[in-house]
């Protein structure tokens, strides 16, 4: 801690990211990184790029981009929004449209930067428990609230939330923004985007991160009114004009035309999931359903942080939470075939 530091840094708790070890020859499955790589046409519309365009600016509004997003999801480009990761995008809505007067609701058990997000903009935070079964009630949220915000599928944990449940919530709080973060949603969840136009103050995030492969490009977007799109802009445009680069804006518009590679990856990740899940099932593992690529699963008789590393001692990496009510669970990508046997050799040594 330096004296330079203004007493607002003192008092912030960042966000740890999941670990991006240094060490060769690991089975990583800690980050929910997808097991597949980018379309091929990923890589060529990158390479097209590669070129003496790049001492240019990118575009700053990304419109190839928020035209591609628009034409995939059946909206407008004027109801899209586009940020370097969804996390920039997520900051963005909590710093310009949840109301900082009231407290923002959000799962008790869910991604961990929504109470850093609070803890920058200086808002309060209201996390409601999820029940024993780690579903989210709509019921919860049905409270004076400046903001709502929830995964769907949940994170850590994977649960999923049917449609009607998220437009209960919704329509609960007409007076403020309802956020859906779908980072996970295209493995087997349903998306909120077809409530977008029924509903002004309903904001759907989405990351190219996961089912499109590209963690390493940083994209992200939102889908909504375009009153909310516009606010989003405002802040942008105050912060950084330029969020997304030549590479990224090119990368995400050929991973948004290739549906036939989304699909048969998604789909080879979905079905992995589920031989994964009756795996540790038949090894007494408790896993709860999943609609994410990852599970989450606790052994009664076995410590999580003791299988961790366990795991980590045969180059098997998972991710742990040391919190209340999921410190006994194992968060655990979903790898390739050969990785989620490695994975399932180690435990087996283990157990």
């Amino acid at each position: 801690m330096s004296r330079f530091w203004s007493p607002f840094v003192k008092s912030l708790v960042p966000y740890v990211p999941g670990e991006q070890p240094k060490v060769e020859n690991l089975v990583k499955l800690n980050t929910n990184e997808n097991p597949f790589g980018p379309s091929p046409k990923v890589i060529a519309a990158i390479q097209a790029e590669l070129n003496d365009s790049l001492r240019l600016y990118p575009a700053p509004n990304a419109d190839a981009l928020k035209a591609g997003i628009a034409r995939y999801h059946g909206v407008t480009s004027a109801q899209v929004f586009v940020g370097n990761g969804s996390d920039e995008v997520l900051a963005h809505i909590f710093h310009g449209l949840f109301q900082h007067d009231l407290p923002v609701l959000y799962p008790d058990i869910t991604y961990s930067f929504y109470p850093v997000y609070c803890g920058l903009y200086g808002i309060e935070a209201a996390p409601q428990p999820l029940d024993d079964d780690f579903c989210l009630s709509p019921a919860d949220y049905l409270q004076r609230n400046g903001g709502i915000i929830f995964p769907n599928p949940n994170a850590p944990t994977g649960v999923g939330l049917p449609l009607a449940a998220i437009e209960a919530i919704v329509q609960g709080s007409p007076d403020s923004v309802v956020v859906v973060d779908e980072a996970y949603v295209d493995f087997g969840g349903e998306t909120a985007v077809a409530l977008v136009d029924r509903y002004p103050n309903l904001l759907v995030t989405q990351t190219l991160s996961k089912s499109r492969s590209l963690a390493g490009l940083r994209v992200g977007f939102a889908v909504g009114h375009p009153d909310l799109i516009e606010a989003l802009e405002r802040i942008k445009n105050s912060f950084n004009s330029y969020p997304l680069d030549r590479l990224a804006i090119a990368g995400a518009v050929a991973a948004m035309q290739d549906q036939q590679w989304f699909d048969e990856t998604r789909n080879a990740v979905i079905a992995s999931r589920d031989q994964l899940s009756a795996a540790l099932l038949e090894l007494g593992f408790e896993v709860l359903p999943s609609q994410a690529n990852f599970v989450f699963a606790r052994h009664v008789q076995h410590d999580a942080a003791e299988l961790a590393q366990g795991l980590r001692e045969q180059k098997v990496i998972v991710r742990h939470f040391k919190l209340p009510r999921i410190d006994q669970f194992l968060r655990i990508t979903i790898g390739t075939d050969a990785q989620n046997q490695a994975l399932l050799d180690a435990l087996k040594k283990l157990l």
